[in-house]
């Protein structure tokens, strides 16, 4: 029996026995109280709980909310980057500082602004009433919500794919007499999709647990404008624990369905396109 081969980089047990302790601690544990607080309840109480008409209306928008913010962010955050990587320009650090304005601002201070500007009196808002566009209050206003808090994501993980995807390429392609819609669909978009996918799934998964951004613009109005993470406040505020874990517990297997779909998308993506 031939002798195992050494590892370049000592301490493997103990790296990993480190990080399943921290999982355990963060991730593992707290999700098992949450999935033993749920079990509190028998399972027709469960079922009453997580299919009420009330929650699956808080569930329909979240989800659809989530969605269609995670694809506006990867397409503009996709085109942000590339401007970005691309084009030299007069203020352009400035630009790329505040793509991360999201990240250090408190996610109610950035609700706040959007409530601001987008109300019946705000400064967008007063103009895009006049022409029958309500923001605040409605889906849309949570949509605009979603997208302010998960812009970063998509722009700061293309970012470093379009800087190590040389422009020589784009240039050879541009030689060998392809035009730029050809280089672009052909060469670029391919390189770049499993980040794009990447930001998507990040933006996607920030946007479903999004609180404070959203609890100033949507007004919690239920069957209408009220998200689960709100409803799940709600419930808490009415010390219904178990009810709030229940409502939790399907959103947390329903998100982790989702996201393992679009992690198993993305790995079949990177080997098609290493493989010869």
């Amino acid at each position: 029996m031939g002798a195992r081969p050494k590892r370049i980089l000592p301490g493997f047990g103990l790296s990993l026995g480190f990080t399943l302790l921290y999982l355990s601690l963060l991730v593992l544990i707290p999700l098992s109280g949450l999935v033993l607080k749920t079990m509190t309840l028998s399972w027709d109480q469960f079922l009453d709980t997580v299919t009420a008409p009330r929650v699956l209306a808080a569930y329909r928008l979240s989800f659809l909310a989530a969605a269609a913010a995670a694809t506006i962010n990867a397409v503009f955050g996709l085109l942000v980057a590339w401007v970005l990587v691309r084009y030299p320009f007069p203020g352009r650090a400035l630009v790329d500082g505040l793509v991360d304005l999201p990240f250090a601002l408190p996610t109610a201070v950035g609700g706040l602004a959007l409530t601001a500007v987008y109300a019946g009196n705000g400064w967008m808002g007063r103009f895009l009433e006049a022409h029958g566009l309500k923001v605040v209050f409605t889906p849309l206003g949570i949509i605009a919500a979603l997208t302010f808090i998960g812009l970063p994501f998509v722009v700061r993980t293309v970012q470093p794919v379009l800087q190590e995807l040389s422009s020589e390429v784009e240039e050879a392609a541009a030689t060998l007499g392809a035009t730029r819609w050809q280089t672009l669909i052909r060469i670029t978009l391919p390189g770049v999709a499993p980040a794009v996918l990447t930001g998507f799934a990040l933006a996607f998964a920030r946007a479903l647990g999004e609180y404070g951004s959203v609890i100033f613009i949507a007004g919690n109005m239920p069957m209408q404008t009220e998200i689960t993470p709100l409803l799940i406040m709600s419930k808490l505020e009415q010390f219904d624990y178990a009810g709030a874990t229940a409502i939790a517990v399907v959103m947390l297997a329903a998100s982790f369905l989702l996201l393992l779909t679009i992690n198993l998308i993305q790995w079949r993506s990177q080997r098609h396109q290493t493989t010869p």
